[in-house]
This record gives C-alpha cells, structure tokens and sequence, in this order.
C-alpha cells in the first residue's frame, strides 16, 4: 500500500494553520478548498491568475453550490492566498456572499416531551437532556468529564468551547439526577486506569481513552426522532435552539440566555426572539382592537385606568 506524499505547498499551508491555532476542522475545510481549486485549474494553485480565481468563482455560482459551502470554500483560498503565499493581490479578488438569514428550527415543548420519553436507553435520555436542558452544542456534550460537574455551585463548566472560550450553564436538579443514575450504570471497564475526575462522562466503546464521536450522538438522536414520530427536517442541534427560545418565551432575560449559550454578540441570541411563539402569539394585533367595541374596554385597560386615578 502506497500513501500520497504531501506537497510542499499544503506542508506548508498545514504549518501556517496550526502556528494560528486553527482547529483540526477548520484546518480541514481549507484544504479541501485548496484541492477544489486545483482539481478545477488542473495545475498547483500557486501558479494561479487573477483570472484563475474569477472563472472559480463563476463555475461555483454556475454548478449551484450553496451560498454558504461558496464562502467556506473561499475563506480556505483567502487564506492560502494572504498567508501562505503572500499574493495580497490575489486574495483580494476572492469574495464573499452574503448567507441568507434564516430563523433556527424549534421543537415544542410537547415535542421535547415525547423525544425524551422514547429515549431507548438511559444513555440517550441523558445526551439528550443536556443538549436541551442546559443548552449544550453537540461537541460538548461529548467531551464531558466528571470534573466539569460542579455538584455543589450546581453548574457545569464548559471548556474552550467554540471560539476557545470557557464558560458555566446552569446543573438542574432533574439533570444532577439522570446523571447520578447513568454514573451507576456507565460501564467503568473502558477507563478503570484513568483518573476519576479525569474521566469521561461518556467513554467510547471503539477507542480507548476518548469519548462516544459527535456521529453517534447525532444517529441517537435521530432514532429518538423517528420513534417520537416528529416530523419536522429537526437536527440533534435543534435541541440548543429549543433551549433558548423556551428560556426566551419564560421571560427569561437575554443577557442570561446569552451567557448560557455563549454567544459573542447579542445579535446572535435575539434571533430566538422571531421564534418564540409562545411571545409572538400573545401580542395583540391592531386588527383585534380595531373590531372590539369602544365602549367595551378590556379587563386589563379597565384595571390599567383605575390604577392610575388620583385618591380621591
């Protein structure tokens, strides 16, 4: 068995992306990019032209790539121009397009209710609450370990998640409890030489010393999906959206949610606010008040205007 020898162009590129610290799947998707490019120019994409990268970017908008697999594949090419080969001028003719706004999926709260009672196993049940009960992105979920549950503060801390960041979400007694229960259950044969708070929470079966794969999470989760009949295109990252727009419609305060989920910019935690329907559908609409009666005025105007009088 023969392995292809790696060029000195990706040797390269490979060295630029991990003295930046990007992570194993970012550096990933750039090399892919980079291979679409010379599969397309059929040469290195060293020798590129500002031409080259024009006829690219025609042929991806010709083929019918999405909006969104387009802009990843030019980052990747934005940064073997700008970094690794240092053709500013090139780099500067790659652009992107702006990704269309769409509003998160969200289950029910009765639909939550049915995904978690036809959870198969207790094992899943668990997984499952903690992408809807505390918000968790399916990688942290994954790569839990008993030192991050924080029994006596009742939170669980999360460490250099996305955008290498660290941060706490809330420990509920009903999750505190459903981890007891699996802890009792989990098998200890796969890390009985590791040490207890170093341990995963949720230990591969397959590879010793590494937790269950994001993979086999998903396919969980979409078992549980069919079994509770729902048919909505739901994915195991609908669970976090769930969890924020029903803190949302509880009044629960933005900043919180924000800092629960740990977003950057606000802008990115008020979108649950165009799905929250428990919100949406309370508002009245001008409409109703046109067709009420004026001299019928509401309970809650009525209570309203009393409350404002002066004291005799």
């Amino acid at each position: 068995m023969t392995t292809k020898a790696i060029t000195p162009l990706r040797q390269r590129m490979i060295e630029d992306m991990t003295a930046r610290k990007l992570c194993a799947g970012t550096q990933r998707g750039h090399i892919r990019a980079c291979k679409r490019f010379a599969a397309f120019l059929k040469r290195s994409p060293d020798a590129a032209t500002l031409e080259d990268i024009r006829w690219f970017q025609l042929h991806l908008a010709e083929t019918g790539v999405s909006i969104c697999t387009r802009n990843r594949i030019m980052t990747g090419l934005r940064f073997l121009f700008r970094v690794t080969l240092r053709r500013l001028d090139l780099a500067e003719e790659v652009y992107h397009l702006r990704e269309p706004q769409k509003l998160p999926l969200v289950m029910s709260v009765d639909e939550m209710k049915r995904l978690l009672a036809v959870a198969n196993s207790l094992k899943t049940r668990v997984l499952l609450s903690l992408g809807y009960g505390c918000g968790l992105r399916a990688s942290e979920i994954v790569r839990l370990k008993v030192k991050h549950i924080d029994k006596a503060q009742t939170i669980i801390r999360i460490e250099q998640s996305k955008g290498r960041k660290d941060r706490n979400v809330m420990l509920p007694d009903e999750m505190l409890g459903l981890l007891r229960q699996w802890w009792k259950a989990r098998p200890s044969r796969y890390d009985a030489g590791i040490p207890l708070q170093e341990r995963w929470l949720f230990p591969s079966k397959k590879s010793a010393g590494r937790p269950i794969t994001t993979r086999h999470l998903n396919r969980l989760f979409h078992e549980a999906a069919d079994a509770a009949g729902i048919k909505k295109g739901v994915t195991l990252h609908t669970l976090r959206h769930s969890f924020a727009t029903h803190l949302l419609e509880r009044q629960t305060h933005i900043r919180t949610i924000q800092a629960l989920l740990g977003h950057t910019k606000l802008d990115t935690t008020t979108r649950y606010a165009h799905v929250a329907t428990g919100m949406i559908s309370a508002v009245e609409s001008p409409l109703d008040r046109l067709a009420r009666p004026k001299h019928k005025r509401s309970r809650k105007a009525e209570k309203n205007r009393k409350e404002v009088q002066p004291p005799a």
